[in-house]
Order: C-alpha cells, then sequence, then structure tokens
C-alpha cells in the first residue's frame, strides 16, 4: 500500500490519540495536537506528567483513554516508540503514524507484525494536516 493510500485510511476514522503531546507550545508532539484541533478532529493528549495539554484532558498512556481511538500519532524517542507500538497493539488499535524522529526499524517491523496500518519515513501529519501557527 502506498503513502497516500495509508494516510487516507489513517485520517478516515476518528478519534485519535497523540502519545508524546507536550505542554510546550514549541514542541512537535503540542503542534501535532493543535493541528487535530485546527482541522476539527476529535484526539486525545497522552502524556504520563501532564493532567491536561491546550485545554484538553490528558492521559498518561493508551489504555487510560475513555473511548476506542482510530488512530494513534507518535511523537516519542524511538526507544520509547516501541513501547507504544506494544500498547496499540495489545488494544487492538490499527492505525499508527510515528512522526519524524519517533521510528525505529523495531518499531515498524512490529507495527507490521501486529498488521496495523503504519506510516513512517514520510511525511509529517503537520504537513499534511496543513498545520499553521
Amino acid at each position: 500500500m502506498d503513502n497516500q493510500t495509508k494516510i487516507a485510511e489513517f485520517l478516515a476514522g476518528a478519534p485519535h490519540a497523540v502519545v508524546g503531546a507536550s505542554r510546550d507550545r514549541a514542541k512537535i508532539g503540542n503542534k501535532v495536537l493543535r493541528a487535530y484541533v485546527q482541522t476539527g478532529r476529535p484526539v486525545f493528549p497522552v502524556n504520563p506528567t501532564a493532567d491536561e495539554v491546550e485545554g484538553l484532558k490528558a492521559y498518561p498512556d493508551l489504555a487510560s483513554l475513555p473511548a476506542p481511538v482510530h488512530g494513534v500519532s507518535v511523537i516519542t524517542p524511538p526507544h520509547v516508540t516501541e513501547s507504544i507500538v506494544e500498547q496499540a497493539g495489545a488494544l487492538g488499535i490499527k492505525h499508527i503514524w510515528l512522526q519524524p524522529g519517533a521510528e525505529s526499524p523495531q518499531a515498524v517491523a512490529r507495527a507490521t507484525e501486529l498488521s496495523m496500518n503504519v506510516i513512517s519515513g514520510g511525511p509529517c501529519i503537520l504537513v499534511t494536516l496543513r498545520y499553521r501557527e
């Protein structure tokens, strides 16, 4: 499947979670969360050290989310991403977008083994959603 098809499938459902959502507006994890909000997409921030990000209740991990999610945007260090892939797989999440810098060969391989629609090594969701400051 080509990247455009993977992206279309990722964006076709809702809600989404942003793992690595940051309270720091200069960080990519914050901008990705704001990109979802700017486009009117339901989104849950996931940050184990924040109660709230951009006015939205934050959750410590994927298992704590109040509803199942269609997909997950991951903005974490690669070694953390690998555990996020496992968490997503255990919850039956089928769509995962590893933002540039979050990928590792192990995370991509594991997401593929879990039959996930995995987007990596390609465009940042900020470009796809036409994020603006």
